[in-house]
């Protein structure tokens, strides 16, 4: 089955530790911001709705520790049936048949690859009550002599005493800035460290450090998901491989590196 054909992987939930730059086998150094998978299950499985063209299956998945006696009693009894410990957030991602996983199943960095493509979502940095020159970027008044305290006023509204006479909906006006869900696509991820649980995505990511980002497999990004290769990753998820009895382990990947350029272009 090709991503053509509209099969999808489950995502993950992350979260932002900050941003880095880091260069690659080129020399070229790269904004890099610096995703933390935490303990990431599977915690439920549903089937598709009745309203689903695609009947595509849903999963429930949830990341991040919690102490047991701040969690409430209803999600505990729902995360012990799944056989994970208490989480601090959870969210579901719409999967196709041949990527389910079962409940209590790992995802970890490992289900990502380098130089795959992934959409990041998250909230934006809120940044309070602003006025319309930051806000939406007005030109304000003039600075010369005369005008009186209107350097910054946004102006007239067009209301008007009797035509309109009202302020038209969704004028651009001050008010709340920042604060709201916002999704970046087609962000090219750089490295992969499965044994710290970190994933290096090229980029900036919405939110604040220490925020939580939905990640998932890039839905605009075309069948091969940016890497040339459908076999580079893993379905329905990377699964650890024990070597040696002791546990197991993932492989170390590398670096993602673009092309170079040809000379005279």
């Amino acid at each position: 089955m090709r991503w053509g054909d509209g099969l999808r992987r489950v995502g993950v939930l992350a979260r932002k530790l900050g941003m880095m730059s880091l260069y690659d086998s080129y020399g070229a150094m790269h904004p890099i911001t610096v995703l933390c998978i935490d303990r990431c299950h599977v915690t439920a499985a549903m089937a598709p709705l009745p309203s689903d063209p695609r009947c595509l299956h849903r999963l429930q998945v949830a990341a991040g520790p919690r102490r047991a006696h701040d969690t409430p009693k209803a999600q505990r009894h729902h995360y012990a049936a799944a056989g994970v410990e208490p989480k601090e957030i959870a969210s579901e991602f719409r999967v196709s048949e041949v990527a389910l996983l079962p409940v209590g199943t790992e995802v970890t960095a490992a289900h990502f690859v380098p130089g795959q493509l992934v959409d990041v979502a998250g909230t934006t940095i809120g940044k309070g009550f602003q006025g319309t020159m930051k806000r939406w970027g007005f030109a304000g008044g003039a600075a010369s002599h005369g005008n009186s305290k209107a350097h910054r006023k946004p102006g007239g509204i067009g209301a008007g005493s009797t035509v309109p006479g009202r302020v038209w909906p969704g004028k651009k006006m001050a008010g709340r800035m920042g604060g709201v869900p916002r999704t970046v696509m087609n962000l090219r991820v750089f490295r992969v460290d499965p044994s710290r649980g970190l994933i290096y995505v090229r980029g900036p990511v919405p939110g604040n450090a220490g925020g939580w980002v939905r990640v998932r497999d890039a839905l605009k990004a075309g069948a091969d998901r940016g890497l040339g290769d459908l076999g580079a990753l893993p379905i329905p998820t990377a699964m650890a491989v024990d070597t040696d009895g002791g546990g197991g382990e993932y492989e170390d990947l590398p670096s993602w590196a673009p092309q170079p350029m040809p000379m005279g272009s």
